[in-house]
């Protein structure tokens, strides 16, 4: 749902609504069931028990294979200080400028069922629902991870869940891995410090580990790393109260989050930027795409830009924490991935995973849903519930016009990392030397090009008088000879009235 909307069919308690089938068919008692006689078989007939439990049978969604456990909530973020030198994202352009946003905390290796207070990593999310798009911030509550390569990450997260055998959590599956993969040691450092137990999700702060860029519509870039620290300062639990609080109470994460929102008591976080310039990265100590190091802060201090409070919890858990969808591909304007590879490769997965578990419509969904969106060549698939773009055209149609932002490539200085390219090659001449010789070696064989002519002619008459023409246009560069027969053939021919209806309907819009 957006951000600052209550959800769709919510009813104060007071109101005495009818209760109906799925389908709106009021019910007399929704307790009962249809059978032949009071004591006899139950009636396939009976729409409201069967749909029961079908809709039963089916309530459960996968959960996530990583960050299954977790809690949230709504709130807003305001910008504090102002880096408009470093950015020309919408979101930041304006000191005081605040933006809605939902974020998720959540254990990592756990299942739905574990306890709040385990020892594991963090997961920090926030999805911002700013006026260029939707800007995710998929966090972890330690800087650093540990691995550097992708390839490793589905590997180590095996060994941290339960053996294949047993099914059994499994303290040589996980040591095993670590002390054969040591670049983790930086992580394993956290993990088992008493920052691996953290006291509530308010206490803990959020790191977004990877090196992003920020960038302005001249093209010059930055590097940067987001911390945010909770203004309620860090807590952490011993080992001996994390077990304690995971026996009393699996779920005191969710619940302190919950009823201190609730009691209007909203946590807040104050965000930060580490920022090196390009030439400043080139020369670091540390590689900035090694998701294993952080950048030192007293060579690289923290820049304070905004603040985010959470001051609204969900109506309905399912609808709006297990069904948001966070994703670090989800950017806007003035923001850009690095080259860092694990960010690359969570780019895809992360989307990927949406959509198996959520089907592929899932951004139409009311918590993930942007303030505005247009993309109508996205069509149909499960759950295209948002009209599917009505009469749009689904491809780039002359009868349909839309703008598009242009971005500037980024500075010389990308052939460190290398540039990202994405650029259609323009049409020139030599793309109509080899349809020629094709012309020509058609009218080698008897008949070819005469049919050519008449098979182009006859599909090409339903187009419309504009499409025609352009496309006389496009075999002239062929051949003149070839461009001037298709019109002549083609012209005569009148238009199949059905194709002209649907050329006519695409005008409109």
């Amino acid at each position: 749902m957006a951000a600052n909307e209550k959800p769709a069919g919510t009813l104060r308690y007071e109101e005495k609504p009818v209760y109906t089938t799925s389908n709106g068919c009021p019910v007399n008692d929704p307790e009962s069931s249809q059978r032949v006689g009071q004591n006899g078989p139950l009636l396939l007939q009976d729409f409201h028990l069967i749909d029961l439990l079908a809709h039963f049978d089916r309530e459960r969604i996968p959960e996530r294979v990583v960050h299954a456990k977790g809690a949230g909530a709504y709130g807003e973020f305001e910008v504090t200080h102002d880096i408009s030198d470093l950015t020309s994202l919408d979101m930041l352009n304006d000191v005081g400028k605040k933006t809605k946003c939902v974020a998720r905390f959540s254990t990592v290796g756990g299942e739905k069922g574990s306890p709040d207070s385990a020892r594991d990593p963090r997961g920090f999310s926030v999805k911002f629902y700013t006026e260029e798009g939707n800007w995710d911030w998929v966090f972890n509550n330690t800087p650093i991870f540990f691995l550097r390569d992708p390839s490793k990450f589905p590997i180590f997260i095996h060994t941290q869940k339960r053996n294949p055998q047993t099914n059994l959590k499994d303290a040589t599956m996980f040591w095993d891995y670590l002390s054969t993969h040591q670049e983790s040691a930086h992580q394993v450092m956290h993990l088992f410090s008493d920052r691996g137990t953290p006291y509530s999700y308010r206490h803990m702060n959020g790191y977004s580990g990877h090196t992003y860029k920020l960038t302005k519509p001249d093209g010059t870039f930055n590097y940067v790393q987001i911390h945010c620290k909770t203004d309620l300062g860090s807590k952490t639990f011993t080992n001996a109260e994390a077990g304690q609080m995971a026996a009393e109470n699996p779920d005191s994460h969710t619940q302190d989050l919950f009823n201190t929102i609730e009691d209007g008591d909203y946590p807040s976080w104050t965000c930060y930027l580490q920022v090196l310039s390009p030439e400043q990265a080139e020369s670091f100590r540390w590689n900035i795409f090694d998701l294993t190091k952080v950048w030192p802060q007293k060579e690289v201090p923290l820049r304070p830009f905004g603040k985010f409070i959470l001051n609204r919890n969900p109506e309905n858990y399912f609808a709006e924490i297990e069904q948001v969808a966070f994703s670090p591909s989800h950017m806007v304007p003035g923001v850009e991935p690095s080259a860092d590879p694990v960010l690359q490769s969570r780019l895809f997965s992360y989307p990927d995973t949406h959509r198996h578990r959520l089907g592929v419509n899932y951004q139409q969904i009311p918590v993930n849903q942007p303030l505005r969106a247009f993309n109508p060549y996205q069509r149909d698939g499960i759950m295209a519930v948002n009209g599917n773009y009505g009469a749009n055209p689904n491809y780039p149609s002359t009868y349909r016009n839309m703008t598009y932002k242009p971005v500037k490539p980024s500075q010389e200085h990308e052939k460190w990392a290398g540039a990202a390219v994405a650029q259609q090659l323009p049409v020139t001449e030599e793309d109509f030397v080899q349809p020629a010789m094709l012309w020509e070696v058609l009218g080698k064989q008897e008949g070819q090009q005469e049919n050519f002519v008449g098979n182009v002619a006859g599909h090409l008459s339903a187009a419309k008088p504009a499409v025609r023409q352009r496309t006389y246009e496009m075999f002239t560069k062929i051949n003149k000879d070839l461009g001037k027969r298709i019109e002549e053939a083609t012209e005569p021919i009148s238009p199949h009235p059905q194709s002209q209806a649907a050329g006519n309907a695409q005008a409109r819009l």
